[in-house]
């Protein structure tokens, strides 16, 4: 199948499912959808951003009720993995097993945020005045650090994600990651 006749069948079906559940689609979030899907900076182009933003919508839509905030998540989500060389769907995933995307967690150790960020790094670069709980500053940091992650054990996905995460040479997390990577944030 060519890529725009695959991309065109992405978007009905990311339509379709929205309205299979509701009579008509909601419209806020068609205005925020289009309104983020012009806001181009890490898309290849503007239909490109709103299939993107429409399939990962209607995916997030029962853990972040609020279209608003539901699309700023992803914008922020596909601009900061795009910057740091990661796939946002990866990102993506990862937010839902740190935190089930409530930006203001705070885990028992203390990590804070989407991303579940550890205050110390604050400290650690000198910028003890920002706020986790911050989207942009929480995925900044995030994706810096899985990234960095990603380099030191050579790609190796698994290792990366245990480093992470504190658990390196254990399965549990790596696979849970992966687990939601594959049954719900990878586009076939």
């Amino acid at each position: 199948m060519r890529p725009v006749a695959l991309t065109v069948t992405i978007l009905l079906l990311a339509l379709a499912l929205p309205a299979a559940t509701q009579e008509n689609p909601d419209p806020t979030l068609i205005k925020l959808l289009r309104q983020a899907a012009s806001e181009t900076d890490s898309f290849g182009d503007r239909f490109d951003a709103q299939v993107w933003l429409t399939d990962m919508s209607a995916r997030l839509q029962r853990q972040v009720v609020d279209p608003q905030e539901r699309i700023e998540i992803l914008r922020n989500v596909h601009y900061e993995a795009t910057r740091a060389d990661l796939p946002p769907e990866l990102v993506l995933a990862v937010i839902d097993v740190e935190s089930n995307f409530d930006r203001f967690a705070i885990s028992v150790a203390g990590a804070r945020g989407l991303m579940q960020i550890m205050p110390f790094w604050l400290d650690e670069i000198g910028r003890s005045g920002d706020n986790l709980m911050h989207i942009e500053t929480n995925l900044r940091f995030g994706c810096t650090i899985l990234k960095y992650y990603m380099e030191i054990e050579k790609d190796d996905l698994n290792r990366a994600l245990g480093r992470y995460n504190g658990s390196l040479g254990k399965r549990k997390y790596p696979n849970k990651v992966l687990d939601k990577l594959r049954l719900k944030w990878f586009r076939a």
